[in-house]
């Protein structure tokens, strides 16, 4: 509604302006005359008549989307009908109102068509170019409108896609002790109940506090040292200033899961897993160690390491980042951490407050 109110401003506008200026010219030379005046204002309707028809034509058979070379042959001969039109009219007339300017003029019919032209043709350009503009200014609207999306929907995949392993292999060791532990039994029911629950919330946040996180973390472990029993030590540090930073949900939990099936699952005598959390350069470190061999990252890390990977680069951008390598330990070291040791390490940028920073710059160019 308001770009219809300024079309019909202008049109108005420039037309009187455009037509009341050659008039007022008119006016000093020869006086006031009633007929050039009514000629003056049918000149000015006729002018917004002719090239809203022309507006209306080229929105109907969509011209604007038509490549350069075959746009600029259309806009051309439309400017020649119009031009022609505006002539028809007013040729005949001058010749009545002030024939004595128009006795010795070689060429008459054509200046008019050149005069009028040049008017036209303006006007023309100035659609044309203005939706021109708007059309790319709403491609780009909506190219970001597009990818903000499709990025939105491949974090939720992301997030979604976590192994539900685990439940099963909680829920028989949960039945195992019903009769042995009812207390623990309860106690890893509570555990089972909130992991579930954050797994299903995850879908809905983007990010946690990291405190939240670990207590996922947390449940998890519990519930896996109730399956492995001595065979599974777990060591947590964190630093007090992380805990209310912002993470992906149950991201650190993916990774303490595969940590745990592809490391301290196949070590004989089982292993450790340690989480820590530190802030370095105004960055977020988090270090998950744990007895193992990486290997073939493909087979030993499984969607766990590529899950990572993606999350933070659809959150974070390149400033994030996730590795993981294999530790190189003296004998001494190896007999301390029972065997080999791989590493990962996360690093997330400070932007707890703007925190998805491309996403919302994107979102305030398409406003």
């Amino acid at each position: 509604m308001a770009k219809q109110k300024i079309y019909w401003f202008c049109q108005l506008f420039g037309w009187t302006l455009l037509i009341m200026v050659e008039y007022l010219a008119y006016l000093a030379e020869l006086g006031f005359d009633a007929d050039t005046l009514y000629l003056a204002i049918v000149n000015i309707f006729l002018g917004i008549t002719l090239t809203h028809l022309y507006r209306l034509m080229i929105r109907r058979w969509y011209w604007v989307r038509l490549p350069f070379i075959q746009l600029a042959p259309r806009v051309l001969f439309s400017v020649f009908v119009l031009a022609l039109i505006m002539t028809l009219v007013n040729l005949p007339i001058d010749r009545v109102i002030v024939p004595q300017y128009l006795v010795n003029e070689p060429w008459l019919f054509i200046g008019y068509i050149l005069t009028w032209g040049k008017t036209m043709l303006a006007w023309v350009l100035s659609y044309t170019v203005y939706h021109y503009v708007e059309r790319t200014r709403n491609a780009e609207i909506e190219k970001i409108l597009l990818k903000t999306s499709i990025r939105e929907t491949e974090a939720k995949v992301l997030r979604s896609q976590l192994n539900p392993h685990f439940v099963f292999n909680a829920l028989n060791s949960i039945r195992a002790l019903v009769y042995e532990n009812p207390t623990k039994a309860q106690q890893s029911i509570t555990q089972l109940s909130n992991l579930l629950r954050n797994s299903l919330l995850a879908d809905r946040r983007k990010t946690v506090e990291l405190r939240e996180e670990m207590k996922t973390v947390e449940d998890y472990l519990a519930l896996e040292k109730v399956r492995y029993e001595e065979r599974l030590t777990s060591r947590i540090e964190l630093d007090g200033r992380t805990l209310f930073w912002q993470v992906p949900p149950m991201m650190l939990q993916t990774l303490v899961e595969n940590a745990i099936k592809h490391g301290v699952s196949t070590a004989i005598g089982g292993g450790f897993i340690e989480v820590k959390s530190m802030i370095v350069a105004d960055k977020l470190h988090i270090i998950i160690r744990n007895t193992g061999v990486l290997g073939d990252k493909e087979a030993s890390g499984g969607f766990g390491l590529a899950n990572t990977a993606q999350r933070l680069e659809l959150l974070y951008g390149p400033e994030a980042a996730f590795q993981i390598f294999q530790e190189e330990s003296t004998p001494d070291q190896s007999a301390e951490t029972g065997g080999s040791v791989v590493c990962a390490t996360i690093t997330i940028p400070a932007q707890s407050e703007g925190l998805f920073r491309r996403t919302s710059e994107a979102m305030s160019n398409a406003s």
